[in-house]
This record gives C-alpha cells, sequence and structure tokens, in this order.
C-alpha cells in the first residue's frame, strides 16, 4: 500500500481556518502588502486572496471590487495623527510635524496610498480623494492650524498667516513631489522646505 502522498498531505500544517474581523484583517493586510510590492496595476483580487490564504470566494463576498477594497484598506491601514508637536518654537514644530507626515507616507500603507495616487487614471482617483483628504490633507492641515495658532501666540508669525493657503503648502508640497518626482523627502529637503518656503510665509512683517 502507498501511504507517500497521504503522509505528505497531513505532515503539510493545515492553515487555520479564520472568520470575520480575523479574516477581514489578513485580506486588508493583503492587499497592502500588495499595492506597496506590484502597485496599483499589478494588485489583483486573486493575488490578494493567496496573500491572505484564503479564497477569492472570501475577499469578493466583502469586496465587489478591487477599489472597494483597496479604499477600505488604506482607510483601515494609514496611521493616525493626532497630536501637534509643541517643542517651544514654530521652526522645530513644523519639521516634527514634516518627519511625521513623512514617516506616514513612507510606512506600508502610505507606500500604498502612493501606489494609488501615481497609477490610477482621473476617474479612479477620484474614488480614492476621500481617503487621500480624510486620512492624510485635512489631518496634517489641522495640526499645521495648531502649530501656526500658537506661534502667533508667541509673537513668532504674523496674525494673517492662519490661513487654508499656508495650511495646505506644506501637505501640497510633500503630495506634489512624491507623486512627480518620487522624492522621499530626506531631512536635508525637508529643512529646505521649511527654512525657504514656510518660514517667510509665516515671518511677521518687518522681520
Amino acid at each position: 500500500m502507498d501511504t507517500s502522498r497521504w503522509t505528505a498531505d497531513h505532515a503539510r500544517p493545515a492553515s487555520p481556518r479564520r472568520r470575520g474581523a480575523v479574516l477581514e484583517r489578513a485580506i486588508l493586510d493583503a492587499a497592502l502588502e500588495q499595492l506597496s510590492t506590484v502597485g496599483w496595476k499589478g494588485l489583483t483580487m486573486e493575488g490578494v486572496a493567496a496573500g491572505a490564504q484564503t479564497g477569492k470566494a472570501a475577499v469578493y463576498r466583502r469586496w465587489p471590487s478591487k477599489e472597494d477594497l483597496v479604499a477600505d484598506a488604506l482607510v483601515s491601514g494609514l496611521p493616525r495623527m493626532e497630536t501637534a508637536p509643541d517643542l517651544g518654537g514654530v521652526r522645530e514644530d513644523l519639521l516634527t510635524l514634516c518627519r511625521q507626515v513623512r514617516q506616514i507616507m513612507f510606512s506600508l500603507p502610505g507606500t500604498a496610498l502612493r501606489s494609488v495616487i501615481h497609477e490610477c487614471d482621473q476617474v479612479q482617483a477620484e474614488r480614492f480623494e476621500g481617503v487621500i483628504v480624510g486620512k492624510v490633507v485635512e489631518p496634517t492641515v489641522e495640526l499645521l492650524r495648531e502649530v501656526i495658532t500658537r506661534g502667533i501666540e508667541r509673537g513668532e508669525v504674523r496674525s494673517d498667516a492662519a490661513n487654508g493657503y499656508v495650511f495646505d503648502a506644506i501637505p501640497a508640497m510633500m503630495m506634489y513631489r512624491s507623486k512627480m518626482y518620487g522624492s522621499e523627502w530626506s531631512d536635508r529637503d525637508l529643512e529646505a522646505m521649511v527654512d525657504r518656503l514656510m518660514l517667510p510665509l509665516l515671518r511677521p512683517y518687518g522681520r
């Protein structure tokens, strides 16, 4: 009696059967991993299922399209920015905040988001606009508002600098250079942006 096949099958460890939130988390993580390695165009529902060690049907039951899956993966995976730095000076606060944004941009979920931004066409990009604005742009703007308002109270920043154009400058620059040039934003780049762009925008008149 040939038992070699039976023995081989039973020697292979069985994948644990996962359900509910555990399985969904595995699928979302697999989607982020695929985005960061093969990009938006290379991501497939089949590849995500294989990465999550589940069946393709389990993915499609929860997310009927690639766009739906990726949107949920980005929303659930991107780190939150909740606290504005307060180091006693607007320059150091801005640099620290920029470093926090950079850390998110080059995290696994951030790399996945940049893949979507870089590769999607106009129609697809609109599908993810809410994710980009809600998870990256708006939190950054709110923390910038807090940093700049404190700077005004300390007399470092002129009072009319607390406006939308100034608040948009850092996230717009970082997103633009990441998309157009693939810039990784070294410490020197961040310091140059703060010193040459932000501080002149914020400096009180006459200084």
